[in-house]
This record gives C-alpha cells, sequence and structure tokens, in this order.
C-alpha cells in the first residue's frame, strides 16, 4: 500500500469488507530471518479496512501479477484472489488482493505479547520489522485512515526501546 513497487495509472482510496489488516504473518525473508523472524501484516478475515486501490493499464496486467505473485507469495502463505471493494467514489470493483492462509505456518494467531516480541526482533533483507508497522501507520494517517490497532501495537513495540 505504501510502496507498491508497480506502474499503475490511477490509486484511489478503498473500503475492503471481510478482512481486516493484521500483523500476522511471520517473516523469515523481508522482515527477519529463519533464526529470528519479524512480523508483517496480512488481510486477516474479518471485520473491514480501508486502504488503496491501484489501477493497472491493461496491457500490464499480467506483468504486474507475475511481478506480485514473485514478492508475496515465496513461500505461499498468502491466497491472491479477487476481492469486491468500494473506492472513495463509490463505484464497486473487484480488486487482487493476498489474504493471509490461516492453515499456512507462517500465519501467526492474535497474541499481542508475541507480536511484539517477533516485531522488536524482527530485521530481514528489507529492513525491520518494526520500521515497516511504523511505515505502515505513518502511510495511512497520510490518508487520513486512522487504525488504533496498529498504532497501539507500534507504541508496545516502542515501548521497549531506550
Amino acid at each position: 500500500m505504501w510502496r507498491p513497487d508497480f506502474p499503475h495509472v490511477e490509486e484511489s482510496g478503498a473500503r475492503l469488507k471481510g478482512y481486516h489488516r493484521a500483523m500476522c504473518i511471520l517473516s523469515n525473508h523481508y522482515r527477519g530471518t529463519h533464526e529470528r523472524p519479524g512480523l508483517v501484516l496480512g488481510l486477516d478475515r474479518g471485520g473491514s479496512c480501508r486502504g488503496r486501490a491501484f489501477r493497472v493499464a491493461a496491457d500490464l496486467v499480467d506483468e504486474v501479477q507475475r511481478m506480485l505473485f514473485e514478492r508475496e507469495m515465496i513461500t505461499g502463505v498468502y491466497l491472491p484472489r479477487f476481492v469486491p471493494i468500494t473506492l472513495d467514489d463509490g463505484r464497486r470493483q473487484a480488486a487482487w488482493a493476498f489474504i493471509a492462509r490461516r492453515d499456512h505456518a507462517q500465519y501467526v494467531p492474535p497474541d499481542q505479547a508475541r507480536a511484539v516480541a517477533l516485531i522488536r526482533q524482527g530485521e530481514g533483507k528489507a529492513g525491520r520489522s518494526r520500521d515497516y508497522l511504523a511505515q505502515t501507520v505513518a502511510a495511512l494517517e497520510g490518508l487520513g485512515v486512522e487504525d488504533r490497532a496498529l498504532k497501539r501495537l507500534l507504541a508496545l513495540v516502542d515501548q521497549g526501546d531506550g
């Protein structure tokens, strides 16, 4: 959402019902290692969330999907699928999203203490898990979206710094 890394011709605020944003995916590649995993976001069942939708030019759809699949599906922890969203202007669209697979070994059920520990320790080839969370919170705030659960989690992670 805050670093799409693919060409797009339009972006818009959007709401996704039936899923919420959660730090629920064990990261042993981008934001952690096998020895010291971190935690990253997934779309988990239940609730709803606001975010960004990106429209890709028709001639680039296959290329962008392939690139996203290669980036996000290195361990199969997500289920890529089309989900119904509502754009800020009221239009309803289908959007390609990566849904957290609860049956995967990298799925971490809600456990605040475990999440805080994993986020504090996680650092991988793309950086620290803590920074990923902070960048997400900042990007959401920049879009006028307050995710209280993520802000609260970041505050708990940062209580251990210093």
